[in-house]
């Protein structure tokens, strides 16, 4: 892939980044976690999403897993420590910081979905702008079996996405959902075969960049705004404290040992 000169990508730790002329492609870069969301990976979302807002070359953004998954979730091995010199809330607010990092980006932004999409990773995909999903992808939010409440703003998200309802029974019964489901509920735009996926994916990236800046820009803008009056996520600032609080609460901390040793 041959990179413009005119960007200077930074420097990242578990993110692939690629610029082709007004295209940047990001890929998870935890394979062999299988694209768990760590403390530092989102750090590196919220980086990379200050960075493309210098980036008026690029007018669509790809996101996509390395290996053979999309994303494994949050990472539970960070789950119960914070960065050092951190509150435990600061830690625990990480993900709604990088949630909203990218869904303020002003490219659009397209989610690659493939293999396994958990928790968080279902949230990052519902902050993109279009989704593709493999048919072989699988979704599921098992954060009330770990005994936590979905957090990240995935809730409102969620309910302005599928509905109330819905969103009740997906997060209430930790259910997986596969990509034809998700398609048929409104959360997918496309589903392809397994190996079709970034060729769909850049076809569709393609397709868009060479349309007109200012259209692209005002029509995601004004979507967004829309979907915000439906189903704000300002208040989901709150978020961090249910988190904080579970992580204290016995009965919480019980089912989520009982997660934890189940999926070891």
């Amino acid at each position: 892939m041959a990179a413009i000169q005119t960007v200077d990508i930074p420097h990242f730790a578990t993110l692939l980044v690629e610029v082709d002329h007004s295209q940047c492609h990001v890929t998870f870069n935890r394979p062999k976690k299988l694209n768990a969301l760590s403390t530092e990976l989102l750090q590196e979302i919220i980086r990379l999403s200050h960075w493309l807002h210098t980036c008026d070359e690029i007018r669509v953004v790809t996101i996509a897993g390395a290996g053979r998954t999309f994303s494994a979730g949050f990472d539970l091995g960070n789950l119960t420590s914070a960065t050092v010199g951190e509150s435990p809330r600061t830690s625990a607010d990480l993900g709604r910081l990088a949630t909203e990092a990218l869904t303020n980006v002003p490219q659009l932004t397209i989610a690659a979905v493939h293999g396994h999409c958990v928790g968080g990773g279902v949230v990052l995909v519902g902050a993109c702008d279009l989704r593709i999903a493999t048919v072989g992808a699988t979704f599921v939010i098992p954060e009330v079996d770990l005994g936590i409440p979905l957090a990240w703003g995935g809730i409102p998200r969620l309910v302005r996405e599928i509905g109330p309802a819905l969103t009740k029974e997906l997060v209430l019964t930790c259910r997986p959902f596969g990509a034809q489901e998700a398609k048929d509920i409104g959360f997918i735009n496309r589903v392809v075969e397994e190996n079709d996926l970034m060729n769909h994916v850049t076809e569709l990236a393609r397709s868009l960049a060479v349309k007109p800046l200012f259209a692209l820009r005002a029509t995601k803008q004004q979507v967004n705004a829309v979907m915000e009056e439906i189903a704000g996520t300002g208040r989901s600032a709150n978020d961090a404290d249910s988190l904080v609080y579970a992580m204290r609460d016995p009965e919480s901390r019980q089912a989520m040992a009982r997660y934890m040793e189940q999926h070891k």
